[in-house]
């Protein structure tokens, strides 16, 4: 078969501007942190108040029922890339988050804040062609002619946002317990999580355009035949639940000290129970037709259209469970942090396609953080 042309375009995953937020938060942790020594002199109250600020990169996996058309098998046995894999939602997404926190004077107590939001957007375009077919080397009184071109293409557009927030109130219970500025803190409260992810992709293709040799008056007639397929496929899922949950999170100190620079080891991990609604929205048709020749006069036959829709929402119960490990330098009054960090969510999104079925949803990789201190 002749040679195989390309066309694709692409956009998502990761973002340069994240980077550069990342990048400036940090220096303006560190130039904060440079001018708290000299504001620790005049008095070594610790922070009431503690406000965070910061940045994460998600590698996001969950699940979801394929739109395959049996026409796929054709595409891919016809030389060309799959519509599943060029339609493929990005697995990458990155975003912000903050929180605040609160210990009141001569308290172990510590009264938290924070949300976390994170989005992709994902765009494919992918045109593949073979160069048109010429008639066989037969004797024929017609001139040369050529079959259409086999080709594939699929356009994709994907986008994806979530959103966590944790409302706390915790206890250090282990003061001292890693070293004397080591911090073990318990805490409980109530968790909110919102998933959205919307999906429309539309897959064009003819895979077998051929010749068929027919004889008539002595002569052998070259006639072209072919199938030439359509699809399309939407999706609008969600999932939004809340629920009591609790957290660990401690600190122990490496090397130096708060008041000339200090590094410490973090680490923490956290559970809930959501109890929330999931809904999904889905509609797909796809369709075809059949070209081949009577004898010589053309002929188009109109293959089965397949059509599915669905409008469900269910209420469920979706466990999480999530833990973090990480880096920190800090002064008295500011802090710079680095990490990783992992959450579950198991159960959460209805990824079926023309019936229910839950999905895990699946959120990790590294972050980093500017935290500041106030009196």
């Amino acid at each position: 078969m002749s040679e195989l042309m390309n066309s694709s375009s692409s956009r998502g995953g990761f973002r340069r501007q994240l980077l550069t937020s990342v990048s400036a938060l940090a220096l303006l942790g560190l130039v904060c942190a440079a001018v708290e020594p000299a504001a620790a002199d005049e008095g070594n109250d610790y922070p009431t108040v503690w406000i965070e600020l910061g940045g994460q990169l998600e590698r996001m996996d969950g699940g979801q029922t394929p739109f395959a058309p049996p026409f796929f098998d054709a595409v891919t046995k016809g030389g060309f890339e799959s519509p599943l894999e060029a339609g493929r939602p990005s697995i990458y997404s990155n975003g912000a988050e903050g929180a605040i926190s609160f210990t009141p004077d001569n308290s172990d107590w510590v009264f938290s804040a924070s949300v976390r939001y994170g989005r992709s957007n994902g765009h494919r375009f992918l045109h593949q062609q073979f160069k048109s077919l010429a008639t066989p080397g037969v004797f024929t009184p017609t001139k040369n002619k050529y079959a259409p071109p086999n080709f594939a293409q699929t356009k994709a557009d994907n986008s994806e946002a979530h959103l966590i927030a944790d409302f706390q109130a915790g206890k250090d219970v282990g003061l001292g317990l890693f070293g004397g500025e080591s911090t073990s803190v318990l805490s409980a409260g109530v968790r909110f999580a919102q998933f959205n992810a919307k999906s429309d992709a539309t897959i064009r293709a003819r895979p077998d355009a051929h010749f068929v040799i027919k004889s008539a008056s002595g002569f052998k007639i070259p006639l072209d035949q072919y199938h030439q397929y359509y699809a399309s496929a939407q999706r609008a899922v969600s999932f939004r639940g809340f629920g009591p949950s609790i957290s660990w999170k401690a600190s122990a100190a490496l090397s130096g000290n708060p008041r000339d620079g200090e590094i410490a080891l973090d680490w923490g991990a956290n559970a809930a129970i959501l109890f929330g609604r999931q809904k999904a929205k889905t509609h797909h048709h796809s369709t075809g037709n059949y070209h081949y020749r009577n004898g010589f006069a053309p002929v188009t036959a109109q293959l089965t259209p397949h059509t599915g829709t669905s409008d469900r929402s269910h209420s469920v119960v979706a466990p999480n469970l999530g833990a973090f490990a990480g880096l920190s330098f800090r002064f008295d009054r500011a802090k710079v942090s680095v990490g990783y960090r992992g959450d579950f969510f198991f159960g959460a999104m209805d990824g079926g396609l023309n019936t229910h079925k839950s999905y895990n949803q699946e959120f990790y990789g590294p972050f980093a953080t500017v935290s500041i201190g106030l009196p």
